[in-house]
């Protein structure tokens, strides 16, 4: 373990969970919310995501025309075991029959249990869009289908898809996500089809079911990559409430069939009608 490590401190006085949800998608630690700012802590330095983000938030502002003010604070610290104490903070979840826990905790008796490590990547199965996506999945992938997990970060939406008897492929535009979601997959014991660094745009197939828990810019961006390697069911996700019409009018072409809402988050099942 290094003696430093860096902590990068991001205060916002505008468009938070947009900036937090780009966070979560571009960083595979783990991140805290304190007091209005996101913490981030690495022992390598924040130099790439901090490029990411100054292009994204400068993007926000050109959509909505308007002035984001940003404070942000790069620190080097002493090195006091960051992550074990993020670990000791996690803990397990339940979401219908599933129960997803860290390796610090013993798999659970008469459950379909889902090792995560989530100092590893986003998505331990406790933020809302995951929560929301697992419970889609459950309820749409069926023993056999086809699924597609765009932005796959941890593997778990896909890890919960193959537990159900799906043949999953997986992509992310992040290495560290990818080789996260081997890792994952690996504990697991479960096998996927395909796997790649890059996103729907890189498969010629069609899948019975495309999940995509991004971000809603993000999603409306890649919309007709989504499009045309679904052949029934679609489900988009990581979709700040205020931002669910826009996702919906550009997805119009497609039936709605249900809307999953957890605090602010939404989570999207539609249908190709064609």
């Amino acid at each position: 373990m290094k003696d430093k490590y860096f902590e990068l401190v991001i205060s916002p006085d505008s468009f938070f969970e947009e900036i937090e949800s780009f966070l979560l998608d571009n960083f595979n630690n783990g991140i805290e919310e304190l007091n209005g700012s996101i913490i981030l802590r690495s022992d390598e330095p924040f130099e790439g995501l901090l490029k990411s983000l100054k292009i994204y938030i400068h993007s926000l502002e050109e959509i909505f025309s308007t002035k984001i003010e940003v404070e942000i604070e790069l620190l080097e610290k002493e090195n006091k075991d960051w992550i074990k104490s993020y670990q000791d903070s996690i803990t397990p979840v339940e979401i219908e029959e599933f129960y997803i826990h860290p390796s610090w905790y013993e798999a659970k008796e008469n459950k379909i249990n889902i090792l995560i490590d989530p100092a590893l990547a986003f998505g331990s199965g406790h933020h809302e869009t995951t929560s929301s996506c697992v419970k889609a999945i459950k309820k749409y992938v069926k023993d056999g289908d086809e699924v597609l997990d765009v932005g796959c970060g941890s593997g778990i939406l896909s890890i919960v898809s193959s537990k159900l008897g799906a043949k999953v492929d997986l992509c992310d535009t992040d290495e560290l996500s990818v080789r996260s979601a081997k890792e994952n997959f690996d504990l697991n014991d479960e096998k996927y089809n395909n796997i790649w660094q890059g996103s729907a745009s890189m498969t010629t197939k069609q899948y019975d079911v495309v999940i995509a828990n991004i971000i809603a810019d993000v999603i409306i961006f890649i919309n007709k990559d989504l499009k045309k390697a679904s052949k029934n069911i679609l489900i988009l996700s990581g979709i700040i409430d205020k931002y669910k019409d826009k996702v919906i009018d550009k997805f119009k072409d497609y039936e709605l069939l249900e809307i999953i809402e957890d605090n602010e988050w939404v989570t999207l099942v539609l249908k190709n009608q064609n």
